[in-house]
C-alpha cells in the first residue's frame, strides 16, 4: 500500500507559537504513523493528509487544560496515541498510555523510544489498572461519556480531572451520564472540528443509582 504523504504543520496561530524542536518530533510521529498504517491500519488511511488537524491538533489543544501542577497523565484507550502521545511530545510530564491491541502498542513504544519522551505503554485494558493514580485522565473517541467516566473514575484521585474530547453528540451523553455520576463539567468548542467539544471533568462521583445499580429481571 502506497503511503500518504505527510505535509508541514499549517502556517496558523496555533502552531507558529509551538517550538520547532517540538514540530519536528511531531513530524517524525507522522512519518511514523504513515510507514506503520500502510501495514497494520492504526488510523483511516483517509485521515492522514489532514494529519495536523485531524489528529494532532484535536490533541494538542488539551494542553492548555492541563495544570501546571498535574506530575502525571493516563491517556486511556490510547490507540495510535491520540491525545496521549501529542501531549506528551507538547510536554506534558509522565503520560501513561494505556491500551490493549498489540500492534498499536508496538507502535507506541516505537514512537516513544524513537522520540524518547517521558511516556510509559501499559498494556492492558483500564479496568485491570489496580492501585493507579493520576492528575489528570485523558481520552479520546473512546466511549460513551458514562462508560468513559466508568472506565476514568479509579484512576482519579479526590482532585483529578478528565479531559474528553467529544463530538456532536456531547449534549445528548452529558445527559446521559448525570443518571449515573456527578460532576462538574466545562464545555469548550474544538479547535479542530466545529461540531467537536472538549469537556473538562471535575469533582467526579458516581449517584446511587450507578453505586446500586438495579438488577434486570430475568
Amino acid at each position: 500500500m502506497e503511503q500518504s504523504t505527510i505535509p508541514d504543520a499549517p502556517e496558523d496561530e496555533f502552531w507558529t507559537d509551538v517550538p520547532r524542536g517540538t514540530l519536528a518530533k511531531l513530524k517524525r510521529y507522522a512519518q511514523l504513523l504513515a510507514e506503520w498504517n500502510a501495514k497494520f491500519n492504526l488510523v483511516a488511511e483517509s485521515t492522514l493528509p489532514d494529519v495536523w488537524t485531524r489528529h494532532f491538533l484535536d490533541s494538542a489543544q488539551l494542553m492548555k487544560y492541563i495544570p501546571d501542577t498535574a506530575k502525571s497523565i493516563a491517556d486511556i484507550g490510547s490507540g495510535a496515541g491520540f491525545p496521549g502521545l501529542v501531549l506528551s511530545i507538547m510536554g506534558a510530564p509522565n503520560v501513561r498510555l494505556i491500551e490493549s491491541t498489540g500492534k498499536k502498542v508496538n507502535f507506541l513504544h516505537a514512537v516513544i523510544d524513537e522520540l524518547k519522551l517521558d511516556a510509559k505503554v501499559h498494556k492492558c485494558r483500564v479496568e485491570s489498572m489496580e492501585n493507579f493514580k493520576v492528575d489528570v485522565v485523558t481520552a479520546r473517541a473512546l466511549a460513551p461519556l458514562k462508560d468513559a467516566l466508568k472506565l476514568a473514575k479509579p484512576l482519579m484521585k479526590k482532585d483529578s480531572l478528565c479531559l474528553m474530547l467529544k463530538g456532536e453528540k456531547a449534549p445528548a451523553e452529558l445527559t446521559e451520564s448525570a443518571k449515573y455520576w456527578t460532576f462538574d463539567c466545562e464545555t469548550i468548542p474544538s479547535l479542530s472540528n466545529r461540531s467537536g467539544i472538549v469537556l473538562i471533568i471535575r469533582n467526579l462521583s458516581a449517584n446511587d443509582a450507578n453505586r446500586h445499580p438495579r438488577r434486570q429481571p430475568v
